[in-house]
């Protein structure tokens, strides 16, 4: 069997299993956020936080709720690493610096998961397990309270409020993930991933000495590392580490976990909203917009010129044996599409071209299928748009899942789509303006200035992949990194939930023979081209400059 038709029988088998899941885990997860029931460990958690799951609120009250809980989950994840030293379960490690702390913290909460640093040779158990495996779960549920209050914004009307952020946050976590994780771990230590709270030891005779290795909460810590689209791994070598990932099967198991919930969502979407069909819509851009880049990708990679590649059957530079092309192709689309940033081989290894598509899927905003949660609301915002555009060319006043789309909620989804590029195109010019970040890239010419664009295009779309060949643990990349991923993640929130509140304020408009059908493929056809424009317009003369530019010359 040639690589190509493998790679091609993976992802058959891929789809195959995200279809099965789809709509049992969608549905499953309309009546989580719907229900009215809490159980008694839910209740346990509502007292010990002092919250009140009953109470609704309106979009302020939801925001400050979100501020509020990543604030302190920033600090206590800051002063547990400050305090490491002292901590049992250590290792021998010490205190993380404060501009490593500073970034790691703000990392973790912002659900980006970028890592400056070797897991296995700066984080103890307390570390990993307390603190980073722990911000894995509620980042992810964060994300996924967020697009469920802005789902509620559109199934509701003449009122303000959208929900409960606590009750969101504590059923997010505590029915879907945590049940989910647990079997997704006990799948990986099946295949071998590792399960310990071993100390560090010696393995092997080598030349020169021996190898130091280091156990650890491998497997659970993967396991929901994928499933909520985070990405930071127990081991600096990531997904492409035997003992994260050892099996070409955990690998294409480790990519369904990526994807499940960010596809199965706009299951829910539709549950919620009262409208399936609207839900398929969704699922249809999103399932578009991926299978494109799988596909480039996989060209891209197995088509490039030179005797040396074609001798290897592609482009195989960076990429583990036991994986592949295809595997590692179809990863890589997979965590560049989500705010995972999993890495199962070197993005940077990939050829010039390959670089382009990795870069442009977090771009696009991550919205095929895009994070836990991040990805449903930042699609919905683009629908807004794309129902907007429409508007403007039949002359009439936008309107979708039955609201209207006036002049403030237009604002609000303009806003939404400028911040994040206003961070990477700032923080990117800067670095390339100022004299000392330069010294951290180890290349020049087109690839060096992709490792800045991708840096940044990581860390503000809270993606938290890197291309490698960048030394970004410097008081500079860990202080902007840190605050691009703090204010790629929460500023979007701030318009996201005052368009949730704005929608959910208004009366519904009945739908009459000149509504635009949402729900139709032309519709779809628009919202694909929309993203694809905008992202355009916006990018291009950046990844001209680095990606293309390196592709086209080689």
């Amino acid at each position: 069997m040639s690589p190509v038709t493998a790679g091609v029988l993976q992802l058959l088998a891929l789809i195959a299993a995200l279809a099965l899941a789809y709509r049992p885990l969608g549905d499953y997860m309309a009546r989580v956020y719907s229900s009215e029931k809490h159980y008694k460990p839910e209740k346990w958690i509502y007292k010990a936080i002092g919250a009140n799951p009953s109470a609704e609120m309106r979009w302020p009250a939801y925001l400050r709720a979100v501020l509020a809980f990543s604030a302190v989950s920033v600090l206590f994840l800051y002063a547990l690493q400050r305090a490491q030293g002292i901590l049992p379960g250590s290792l021998g490690f010490q205190a993380i610096d404060p501009d490593q702390a500073f970034n790691t913290a703000a990392s973790f909460v912002a659900n980006t998961n970028w890592q400056s640093y070797a897991g296995e040779q700066a984080m103890g158990h307390v570390v990993q397990t307390g603190g980073l495996a722990v911000q894995n779960f509620v980042s992810a549920a964060v994300g996924m309270a967020v697009a469920v209050a802005l789902v509620r914004g559109f199934a509701r009307s003449r009122t303000g409020e959208l929900g409960n952020f606590w009750s969101d946050l504590v059923r997010g976590t505590v029915r879907i993930l945590l049940p989910i994780a647990v079997i997704g771990a006990l799948v990986l230590v099946a295949c071998g991933a590792i399960q310990n709270f071993a100390g560090i030891h010696e393995v092997g005779q080598f030349t020169g000495g021996t190898q130091q290795w280091n156990g650890g909460a491998v497997a659970s810590q993967e396991a929901i590392k994928e499933l909520g689209t985070n990405g930071g791994g127990y081991f600096n070598a990531n997904s492409a580490h035997p003992f994260e990932n050892p099996t070409p099967f955990s690998n294409l198991f480790e990519i369904f976990l990526i994807l499940v919930i960010p596809f199965a969502l706009t299951r829910t979407f539709g549950r919620m909203v009262g409208s399936v069909k609207q839900g398929y819509a969704i699922l249809g851009v999103m399932a578009t917009i991926w299978i494109a880049f799988t596909a480039l990708m996989m060209w891209t990679e197995f088509a490039h010129h030179g005797p040396a590649l074609q001798a290897a059957g592609g482009a195989m530079e960076g990429k583990e044996t036991r994986f592949g092309i295809a595997a590692s192709s179809i990863f890589s689309v997979a965590t560049t599409l989500t705010s995972t940033g999993a890495v199962n081989s070197f993005h940077s290894s990939f050829t010039g071209l390959g670089g382009g598509i990795q870069l442009l899927g977090m771009q696009l905003g991550e919205i095929a299928p895009g994070g836990t949660g991040s990805g449903l609301y930042g699609m919905l915002i683009m629908a807004i748009i794309a129902v907007f555009i429409a508007g403007l060319m039949v002359g009439r006043t936008p309107e979708y899942l039955g609201k209207k789309i006036s002049t403030r909620e237009i604002k609000l989804a303009a806003c939404y789509i400028l911040v994040t590029p206003a961070l990477v195109l700032c923080f990117t010019a800067a670095a390339m303006a100022l004299p000392t970040p330069a010294h951290s890239m180890a290349n020049s010419g087109a690839h060096g200035f992709s490792e800045i664009l991708y840096a940044y295009t990581s860390g503000a779309n809270n993606n938290g992949s890197a291309f490698a060949g960048l030394n970004a643990d410097t008081q500079w990349f860990n202080s902007t990194i840190g605050i691009a991923m703090l204010l790629g993640r929460f500023l979007p929130m701030v318009f996201v939930l005052a368009l949730a509140g704005s929608l959910a304020e208004q009366k519904p408009v009945p739908e009459t023979a000149g509504t635009l059908r949402t729900d139709k493929p032309l519709y779809t056809g628009l919202l694909v081209g929309t993203i694809i424009i905008i992202t355009g317009l916006t990018y291009f003369p950046a990844l001209a400059l680095g990606p293309l530019a390196e592709g086209l010359a080689s």
